[in-house]
């Protein structure tokens, strides 16, 4: 069961059963008529699961409806965001989520479950959980599927038009103090050009091409690309010189620093002791190990470009698989990679980063057919 595929590395063998996307592209405001009753300015928001992620931000920015806004530009579907429990900027999915439809596969019925039922933390859920046997270790009976399919998310939003800067980065680049209250469409443009700057927007030509075509809005699409060429000519370097030729169908060109799975590998949370033994330079953040104990996370990307692996490394010069030039977190296809090219340089990151610092960094995307 596929969304956008976005987070998703797939073996080049081939696949032997049945692969279903959710086509389904609806989002109501079912309280939309209801006047403020109390000063309560909250908004349900319902989307099924096959909606294009950003295309409901979009949706909730245009309406003024706090709570989403720092997650602007993530690719993917709704329905994958709350398996994920993805996060950008001070936000987190969890926080705006009031209830998840799902289909049990188990049980064979339809449950609705509750935020706390989701067991939401950090890119995880009950979802996720029911897909691996450990960090990294699929479970064989629900996996890559996990066992609860999403059918539709219902968000709690608040209707202000306005939401708080919670990222030092954010801040930076609107030029206000952190926790200052902004317009949410400053806040999103500011998002995505953050995001577009290290390399972590999708390259949305992708929308133009045939399997793609109809699972996002076409305006956001030409949107999108025309974003992405003006941040092309608008930078110098790696941004522009690494350009390559896609296919004629397309009409335009691409930069392969978006054409990733975005972050490859998640940041570790690790325990107080093994965090003593990092570098003192070493990022270190609060954090619940998966047992409930006090842990540490510390950044992957700090940890990979450390390890020896900067910005553009690739095994060899014609290597077809390398790391941005923009982001070591981001493993991307440099033109003609093949899923075993991308293994190759997963592997020997993965492998650097234990050999010099005891880290064994778990892959963010769903591997099919494939092992690390």
């Amino acid at each position: 069961m596929i969304g956008g595929g976005s987070n998703m590395l797939a073996s080049d063998d081939e696949f032997h059963g049945v692969v279903i996307r959710d086509a389904r592209r609806n989002i109501i405001v079912p309280d939309e008529a209801a006047p403020v009753e109390g000063g309560d300015y909250t908004v349900h928001v319902n989307a099924e699961a096959g909606v294009n992620w950003d295309d409901l931000v979009q949706f909730c920015v245009e309406r003024g409806l706090e709570g989403l806004e720092g997650l602007s530009g993530i690719p993917g579907t709704v329905g994958a965001s709350v398996v994920q429990n993805i996060g950008a900027y001070g936000q987190e999915v969890a926080s705006a989520v009031e209830s998840v439809e799902v289909w049990d596969r188990e049980e064979k019925k339809t449950l609705d479950m509750s935020n706390v039922d989701m067991q939401f933390g950090y890119r995880f859920s009950l979802l996720k959980r029911s897909m691996y046997k450990a960090p990294g270790v699929p479970n064989a009976q629900y996996y890559p599927t996990p066992r609860y399919i999403v059918l539709s998310v219902t968000f709690a939003l608040v209707h202000t038009g306005t939401g708080t800067v919670n990222y030092p980065q954010l801040a930076s680049a609107l030029n206000v103090n952190l926790h200052d209250r902004m317009p949410i469409d400053r806040i999103r443009a500011a998002v995505l050009e953050v995001r577009a700057s290290k390399g972590m927007l999708e390259d949305a030509t992708r929308y133009r091409e045939p399997i793609m075509m109809g699972t996002k809005r076409a305006d956001q699409v030409e949107a999108a690309i025309a974003a992405q060429h003006a941040f092309r000519e608008q930078h110098d370097g790696a941004a522009r010189d690494m350009i390559i030729d896609i296919a004629s169908d397309t009409g335009t060109n691409s930069d392969p620093n978006r054409r990733s799975c975005g972050s490859f590998f998640m940041n570790p949370i690790i325990s107080e002791a093994d965090a003593a033994r990092l570098p003192e330079d070493a990022p270190r953040f609060p954090a619940t190990l998966p047992d409930g104990s006090t842990g540490v996370k510390t950044s992957a990307a700090w940890l990979i470009d450390h390890a020896g692996f900067h910005k553009g490394y690739k095994l060899s010069d014609d290597a077809r698989a390398g790391l941005s030039t923009l982001h070591t977190l981001s493993i991307t296809n440099r033109g003609g990679a093949t899923c075993n090219d991308i293994v190759k340089l997963a592997d020997a990151i993965r492998d650097g980063v234990r050999k010099q610092f005891g880290v064994t960094l778990i892959p963010e995307p769903v591997l099919v057919n494939v092992t690390l």
